[in-house]
């Protein structure tokens, strides 16, 4: 959590990166973020203008029970079902952190001051179930600053344009391919145009592609201190940023064409904007700010969880544009990379079906750990 001197020392800080035109989210939202007054904290101090949930996070939150025991009594006594009881405690939380963005949505035009829910993980391969879920996540929480998650699986793609086609804002996650990318950003334009064929107003929908930064460092990175040559060990720490700053490319490209100046024109059509996620920098031998330095563009968004803002608030520096004139080096370390022998689409699928499985892992480690407590067994500890 952060506390209310933390938010207030790294307001200045932050807000430096807001005015490099980069909306800070928080990572990973808990109850305790919001019974704390931390989220107001943030919010207030102008450091903080959205926030986004996951899987594990949830899990060490809801698993554990602490800030939650009254609501699984009540729901035990009511009988719900385990998914039941996950869904409506954390539809709730969303529902109160939108409450307390709400002004920032207001101020903003709905462009920030967003609460990002995602679908049951395991659905994430059939796209009529992640439809179904994400129409009842939307109706559940009832607030229009929500975005409701949407896995980029092959199956997610459709699912993407049919729930943005319904007016309803979606956040992208789990996004590391280039190519998935640009399939991505063109579901979306599908659902745009889809939205407009049915008289809805596309001034209000929203949305986010989010990009796990560090993880694709994790896993190259991996690969290169095998290789062990000083050619391999000097590209450590640098195929994240080159992954993302080649996707900031795109979407420029993206956002300048035929077909999106004729949504952006006269039906006012939003970018679907970059969102940096995992953006924790795992590796000691790498600034811990690396990433929140390293991907500064205008109308993107970085996702951080408290340590990251203490660390960027402590000692990160924030000179503005750090994506946009990194073209050419970015393509330079991904084929360096490729020379290598190391497979760059190989790494980004195998990244997806981890991450999907991790997702999926956590969903189920919490709906057991719920299930424990509504049969009065206790929850586990994370």
């Amino acid at each position: 959590m952060i506390t209310v001197s933390e938010a207030a020392a790294s307001a200045g800080a932050l807000k430096r990166l807001s005015g490099a035109g980069v909306s800070v989210w928080l990572d990973d939202l808990s109850r305790a973020h919001l019974t704390s007054g931390g989220l107001a904290d943030l919010v207030a101090s102008g450091t903080v203008t959205g926030a986004t949930t996951g899987p594990s996070a949830l899990r060490a939150a809801i698993g554990s029970g602490s800030g939650y025991e009254e609501q699984l009594a009540g729901l035990a006594v009511r009988g719900v079902t385990p998914d039941e009881a996950v869904r409506t405690m954390t539809t709730d939380d969303v529902r109160a952190a939108a409450d307390v963005l709400r002004p920032v949505h207001e101020a903003t035009g709905g462009r920030d001051g967003r609460v990002c829910l995602g679908v049951d993980p395991r659905l994430a391969h059939d796209t009529a179930a992640v439809v179904d879920e994400a129409r009842r996540l939307a109706r559940l929480v009832d607030r229009p600053n929500v975005m409701i998650g949407i896995p980029a699986t092959g199956a997610g793609l459709p699912a993407i344009t049919e729930v943005i086609g319904a007016g309803i804002s979606v956040d992208v996650t789990l996004l590391f391919s280039l190519e998935r990318y640009r399939e991505v950003m063109d579901a979306y334009l599908a659902g745009l145009e889809r939205a407009r064929t049915a008289g809805l107003g596309l001034a209000a929908i929203h949305s986010v592609a989010s990009f796990p930064v560090s993880p694709v460092d994790g896993e190259i990175d991996k690969r290169l201190t095998v290789l062990g040559t000083d050619e391999a060990l000097a590209l450590r720490g640098r195929a994240a940023l080159a992954n993302a700053r080649l996707a900031y490319e795109a979407y420029e490209r993206f956002f300048s064409g035929e077909r999106w100046l004729a949504l952006a024109g006269g039906s006012r059509a939003n970018k679907q904007r970059p969102l940096w996620a995992s953006t924790g920098v795992k590796d000691p031998a790498h600034k811990d700010t690396l990433y929140a330095e390293g991907l500064v563009a205008p109308g993107t968004v970085l996702t951080m969880t408290g340590a990251t803002l203490r660390a960027t608030a402590g000692h990160g520096v924030v000179r503005g544009d750090t994506v946009t004139g990194g073209y050419v080096q970015a393509r330079a370390d991904l084929a360096a990379v490729e020379r290598l022998g190391i497979s760059y689409d190989e790494v980004v699928r195998q990244l997806e079906n981890e991450g999907v499985a991790a997702f999926e892992d956590a969903w189920q480690e919490l709906v057991d750990a719920v299930t424990k407590s509504l049969d009065g067994k206790g929850v586990d500890a994370p």
